[in-house]
């Protein structure tokens, strides 16, 4: 059996924003981008990467969930303690110093871990929280 990831989701609070991040910021291609009813769906990943995407989501598109159910969620992202997702580069100093002159949110500067990886982390404008790891 072969498993592959396919698609994470991460919740935006401004669809423009998150695009921007996303793409002009990290360098990810837009794969779609779709509306309905006032919502968007943006999906978007690293380029040469086709099988692997983040879907940018409305966190109050889900009908299942209840308005304090949402009120949690949107507490949640303003924290950065909602959504996360973990990035890696073969060059995690010269990633950090790029992002860091195009003004994303520094959360961690470049670290040696205890647990034998070299990351940083930044959040996205909803506060998502992006670990990326230096790997050979």
């Amino acid at each position: 059996m072969t498993i592959t990831i396919h698609a994470s989701f991460l919740p935006h609070s401004d669809a423009d924003a998150s695009l921007a991040f996303y793409r002009d910021t990290l360098g990810f291609e837009v794969r779609n981008d779709v509306g309905y009813g006032g919502m968007r769906w943006i999906t978007v990943g690293p380029e040469g990467q086709p099988g692997t995407s983040i879907v940018l989501h409305p966190p109050a598109a889900d009908p299942g969930i209840t308005d304090e159910e949402r009120r949690v969620i949107t507490e949640m992202m303003a924290k950065g303690t909602y959504g996360i997702v973990v990035l890696a580069s073969p060059d995690v100093d010269a990633t950090f110093e790029r992002l860091q002159a195009a003004d994303a949110e520094v959360v961690q500067e470049p670290t040696d871990q205890p647990y034998g990886v070299r990351d940083c982390a930044f959040r996205d404008p909803a506060g998502n929280l992006l670990r990326i790891q230096q790997v050979p």
